[in-house]
């Protein structure tokens, strides 16, 4: 397993995110698109894991309800994939909601995405549910994992 480099990224790196999800997923976003999704939410968050001083990642969330916090994006580069990039990643996301008191995380992967939904199984995640998506033209799997022990952890 690779030993990424997270770090917590204000507004300024938006255009890096907007890039690194172009190369990871399509149709690409710009920078405009981040913005939107973020107007008006509370508790936003953007991570970027870097190997070798290199982006190769990102993670996104926001607050969904007062005690849960959505992981809203996640995703490598290709040629970091298999390295545990996104599983860095994610306990990066959980450690900051979990620092920010929430207490559940929740996030949706496409059915598609056999890479994240075993990531999400591996790491205790639970099925919530499904939804269909009809902007991409499939079904969202709807995941979501208590994070009480590691804030109980946290507070002792």
């Amino acid at each position: 397993m690779a030993n990424a480099k997270i770090e917590v990224v204000g507004p300024g790196e938006m255009d890096l995110i907007a890039n690194l999800y172009s190369a990871v997923f399509r149709p690409p976003k710009n920078t405009s698109f981040f913005q939107r999704r973020f107007q008006g939410r509370m508790g936003p968050v953007m991570m970027v894991a870097h190997l070798d001083g290199r982006p190769v990642g990102f993670a996104t969330g926001f607050e969904l309800k007062p005690s849960t916090y959505f992981g809203w994006l996640i995703g490598v580069l290709p040629d970091a994939r298999r390295l545990g990039v996104a599983t860095q990643l994610m306990e990066a996301l959980e450690e900051w909601a979990v620092d920010q008191h929430y207490r559940t995380m929740r996030f949706e992967c496409y059915n598609n995405h056999r890479a994240m939904l075993h990531l999400a199984i591996k790491s205790g995640y639970n099925i919530l549910g499904i939804r269909w998506d009809p902007d991409g033209n499939d079904n969202l799997v709807i995941f979501e994992r208590t994070l009480v022990d590691h804030f109980d952890e946290v507070e002792d």
